[in-house]
């Protein structure tokens, strides 16, 4: 044993094996008694033990024994609430949350403390105050400790079912001239995406265009990656409800995301891309913004087989989507000339799944008559091809 602790039932078991006993077990029992622990109920720290066992570690210490260090005091319930009261009071608000930030770091000992006490909703309509009253002084340290201890608990859906200006308030700070902003927003984006996961999803059907215009200016200027990732995934569940598509790709979203795959990211984010290009493309409105821009299909073609099986799903299912619903000659003509015919030929004779090799053939097949006796496609491409 480190740190002994004493349970309700009187047995003492070493804090972090019995902590770890009372998150994983099916039923809150003591171990040894069987008996029930009430729920919450304290571990008390047994001083007595954990004195006699530093003195043998001293004692032995020439055996290689080392001195079992005094471990930090369990965080104070009282105090946590003190901290709280405090957030509400314009003068001690900053210092409340620098403690807190503290705290929140030591996150495998206090998490549980602080999502107890309420310190998430706390910071969270702390945070609408600020909204409110156009204050940015203590934000970076409340979506800092938000991130730390987030828990999408029914006590923190319902909140923010209730408060849904909190999209509104994180969507503000985007958009707000504020020092450190690249962390601040960081941070802002990494939230978002948290609280669109917990959220009911209806209250993302009617998206308003600051919304989209702030996830735009993250992608344009490229704030950091944590960031972008955090803006596409928001955007690929934003796409699922209501109007958004259509919001989406009138805000000019298809051709900032076709600039930013130009630019080759890193492979997680060009999954993301490709993910949300195939939910745009998947409405009419969206494939006309796609074939506009002049290095749509040249990037889909370039980028099949040379990023992961989940991009190559998602760029086959873009041409599919193109040449069943947007496919004039001009546009069938440019498949061919900027190699994404050529790429379908080799996802058919590749090590591409089954579907995927269904998928392309379907589209090859559907066009085969302007395709197949094309000089730009090598003949060794069209052996296994059966017409």
């Amino acid at each position: 044993m480190k740190d002994p602790v004493t349970a309700v039932t009187g047995i003492t078991y070493d804090r972090e094996s019995i902590e770890k006993w009372l998150k994983t077990a099916k039923d809150i029992t003591c171990p040894v008694t069987k008996q029930v622990l009430p729920s919450g109920s304290d571990l008390t720290p047994n001083h007595t033990l954990r004195r006699l066992i530093q003195a043998w570690c001293t004692a032995n210490a020439i055996n290689g024994i080392d001195k079992v260090p005094t471990p930090k005091s369990p965080l104070s319930k009282i105090r946590l609430l003190k901290l709280i009261r405090e957030l509400e009071v314009p003068g001690l608000y900053v210092n409340a949350l620098n403690k807190m930030e503290v705290l929140a770091k030591d996150i495998e000992r206090n998490k549980k403390s602080m999502e107890e006490a309420g310190v998430a909703r706390a910071v969270i309509l702390l945070l609408l105050r600020c909204y409110n009253e156009s204050k940015t002084t203590g934000v970076e340290q409340a979506l800092r400790i938000l991130c730390l201890i987030w828990t999408p608990s029914r006590e923190i859906k319902d909140l923010l079912n209730e408060n849904q200006h909190f999209i509104d308030c994180l969507t503000w700070i985007l958009g707000c001239d504020i020092e450190n902003h690249v962390i601040i927003k960081t941070l802002a984006m990494q939230t978002l995406k948290q609280v669109i996961e917990a959220v009911n999803p209806r209250s993302l059907e009617k998206m308003k265009p600051e919304f989209v215009k702030e996830m735009l200016r993250v992608l344009k200027l490229k704030i950091s990656k944590q960031a972008i990732k955090s803006a596409l995934q928001i955007l690929i569940q934003a796409c699922l409800w209501g109007r958004n598509k259509s919001k989406i790709v009138q805000a000019n979203t298809i051709f900032e995301l076709i600039e930013l795959e130009l630019e080759k990211p890193e492979k997680n984010i060009s999954e993301l891309v490709f993910n949300l290009l195939a939910h745009l493309c998947s409405c009419a409105e969206g494939r006309a913004e796609f074939v506009r821009h002049a290095g749509s299909i040249a990037m889909v073609a370039k980028r099949i087989l040379r990023v992961s099986p989940v991009t190559d799903d998602q760029a086959v299912c873009i041409l599919s989507l193109i040449s069943k619903n947007a496919a004039t000659r001009e546009i069938l003509l440019e498949m061919l000339r900027v190699g994404a015919v050529t790429k379908l030929c080799m996802v058919i004779q590749a090590d591409c799944p089954t579907y995927l090799k269904q998928k392309a053939r379907g589209v090859l097949r559907l066009h085969t008559n302007l395709w197949s006796n094309s000089p730009c496609i090598a003949v060794y491409l069209l052996t296994r091809y059966q017409r």
